[in-house]
């Protein structure tokens, strides 16, 4: 009687699971974890910085007109610096900015639209309100 045909399925976890001992398995997994590191004289080399961060602009509260266009400003830097933010939470965070009358403005805006609101019509509706066109002219 001769040797039995070699097996040519692809290894599966769960074939090799039955074939092994857990401590093979254990061992296995270790080793090649162990080649996946980063060489320590590599990660040496390698400088760490951080995550920048932007702190958020002033609050805008609409009682001094004059410095809307310098806010808006500000503002829009600050969303330049986190550009992967979707519309939705583009006006909630400009919302959270607001106080006093302007954030009456922005929470009526937002029982009349909700969902329906878009960055593009927030924004050219919250400078319609708020600019200051001789600021404007002046810079």
């Amino acid at each position: 009687m001769g040797r039995p045909p070699p097996n040519t399925e692809e290894p599966t976890w769960e074939r090799l699971a039955t074939m092994l001992t857990p401590e093979e398995i254990a061992r296995l997994v270790g080793a090649g974890i162990a080649a996946a590191q980063v060489p320590a004289r590599l990660v040496e080399n390698q400088v760490r910085t951080s995550r920048l961060k932007m702190e958020n602009p002033a609050k805008f509260d609409r009682k001094n007109p004059t410095a809307f266009n310098q806010w808006w400003e500000s503002v829009t830097m600050y969303l330049r610096f986190y550009p992967k933010t979707i519309d939705r939470q583009n006006i909630a965070w400009v919302g959270s900015l607001l106080t006093d009358t302007a954030l009456v403005w922005h929470l009526y805006r937002h029982r009349e639209l909700r969902d329906n609101d878009t960055w593009t019509n927030y924004s050219a509706a919250i400078q319609t309100e708020y600019r200051n066109e001789r600021e404007a002219a002046d810079a």
